[in-house]
């Protein structure tokens, strides 16, 4: 009998309302404000003021392999591969799935994700509620001007609440434009923060076996300076040598033997960094990396000028951050104009649940409201200017950021020719150095030079192998820098399709 009466009729009508009226608005209606555009990329022919050669200079060595710049090669995804290095991919596989950071720009990225979600649901599709109420009151008949005794009875009402804002000038979709904005953003900050955490992990981990082999060193001169004072206490002894000789030779091992505790400082420093990085506590153990074990990935992608825009995360979270300002200027527009209110509501009305839902029982109200500002002392204007402003200065934010990209780029290329050649120096200063220092003490137990000679050959050598293993550092250092300096090949994950760049 309910099913009978129901007013399903009627409900259909709505339902196909609800539906098709969204969908008519965004055809016949407008949106103001500005519609963005990407910024065109800069017209920069190369990145440094000099063309860079086609290769570096190659030294026989560890670490002193030809690095090829080749413009036309991409940049992998897991570039760190390139080091053949398995201790340091293990690192980079605990770095990516226990730091915090990394997760915390997910859980952002998350958040926009959701926040778009909403606006999307409260702004673009009419809200509908349902209400039930039972009411029990008692009022005196004299109330409606009727001379009759109190009355008790019940209401019970159950009705459905219809309430649509009408986007007839845009301001909700620019507000859900300058959100999907804020979700490019926060992606981009996940793929800066894997960028710099793999970056980090990579010139962390350089650093400790630089450290370490600058220990291994100085232990070996130590080793070399303490047996050469063993010689000079014998030679002592028989009156061969004056005692200012020996005590010499002892200041040299105490002042060698001084350096090691900044290094053991040093190499603890960046152990501690490099837990904090994987995401680990200091007391946890980690792979040990060589030196020497590194393999100096010899052919080096080089991304046109026009294309660092669209390759650098930084440089894109700054796009999105433009974008976003540019779509407030819509939303704060869009508040100058009227705003169109739909309410409808429909229900039925009784004194009992007995034959609620019956035609006779039905009640129903459409409103429509139109609200039109008209003075709120020039505060819609000047949030109107204040979202200018805000574009203004995220506009001018947007090409230092670019700016500071290319220097980056600029500085890393640099840095890697000449890193080049300084090993070559170090290298060939090292080999001097060695070879003099031999002959040298060879010369002196046979009396042929004094021990100030052999001293200074000593000094020589200690000064020139140090410097040599900081330099061949310093290259592998800087190709993770140009990797990251480049974007870091965050284009080829699976998700990224080719709208990417």
């Amino acid at each position: 009998m309910i099913a009978k009466d129901w007013s399903l009729f009627d409900l259909n009508k709505y339902i196909k309302f609800i539906l098709v009226l969204p969908i008519t608005l965004l055809q016949t209606s407008c949106m103001v404000g500005p519609n963005f555009h990407s910024p065109v990329p800069p017209k920069v022919k190369k990145f440094t003021e000099k063309t860079l050669p086609a290769k570096t200079v190659s030294t026989p060595g560890a670490g002193g392999q030809a690095q090829k710049f080749l413009a036309d090669k991409d940049i992998p995804l897991l570039w760190w591969e390139l080091y053949h290095s398995p201790e340091l991919n293990q690192l980079i596989r605990m770095g990516l799935s226990n730091s915090p950071n990394l997760a915390a720009a997910s859980a952002a990225l998350r958040e926009a994700q959701e926040n778009l979600k909403v606006q999307i649901g409260n702004s673009m599709w009419p809200a509908i509620d349902a209400t039930q109420s039972v009411q029990r009151q008692r009022y005196a008949g004299v109330q409606i001007g009727l001379p009759t005794d109190s009355q008790t009875f019940n209401l019970v009402y159950t009705y459905f609440n219809l309430s649509y804002t009408l986007d007839v000038f845009g301001g909700a979709r620019r507000q859900i434009e300058a959100l999907k904005a804020q979700v490019d953003y926060q992606q981009f900050q996940v793929m800066a923060a894997y960028l710099t955490l793999t970056s980090n992990i990579v010139t962390t981990s350089v650093a400790m076996a630089s450290f370490q082999a600058q220990i291994n060193a100085t232990l070996d001169l130590i080793k070399a300076e303490q047996g050469l004072l063993n010689i000079l206490n014998k030679q002592y002894r028989l009156g061969a040598v004056s005692r200012e000789n020996v005590l010499t030779q002892e200041t040299l091992l105490q002042q060698t033997k001084a350096t090691l505790p900044p290094l053991q400082k040093s190499l603890s420093q960046a152990k501690h960094t490099l837990t904090t990085l994987v995401g680990t506590f200091p007391e946890v153990s980690l792979p040990v990396i060589h030196l020497d074990s590194l393999h100096l990935p010899t052919e080096l992608p080089i991304s046109l000028p026009s294309n660092l825009v669209r390759q650098r995360p930084d440089v894109r979270a700054a796009e999105a951050l433009l974008h976003q300002a540019c779509a407030q200027i819509g939303v704060a527009t869009a508040n100058l104009f009227p705003q169109f209110t739909i309410n409808a509501n429909e229900g039925w009305l009784n004194t009992s649940f007995a034959n609620l839902f019956t035609k006779r029982h039905e009640v129903w109200a459409l409103t429509g409201q139109v609200v039109q500002p008209l003075f709120h002392g020039g505060a819609l204007m000047a949030q109107r200017r204040s979202a200018v402003a805000a574009y203004q200065q995220t506009a001018a934010q947007y090409r230092q950021t670019v700016l500071q990209a290319f220097q980056n780029v600029a500085d890393v290329l640099t840095g890697i020719e000449v890193d080049a050649r300084t090993l070559q120096a170090q290298i060939r200063a090292e080999n001097a150095a060695r070879a003099a220092l031999n002959l040298t003490s060879k010369q002196y137990r046979l009396g042929g030079v004094s021990y100030i000679n052999l001293l200074n050959a000593q000094q020589q050598y200690q000064q020139t192998r140090i410097t040599r293993i900081q330099a061949q550092a310093l290259r592998y250092s800087d190709t993770a820098a140009l990797f990251q300096a480049l974007g870091g090949g965050w284009w080829h994950k699976p998700w990224c399709v080719k709208e990417c760049l």
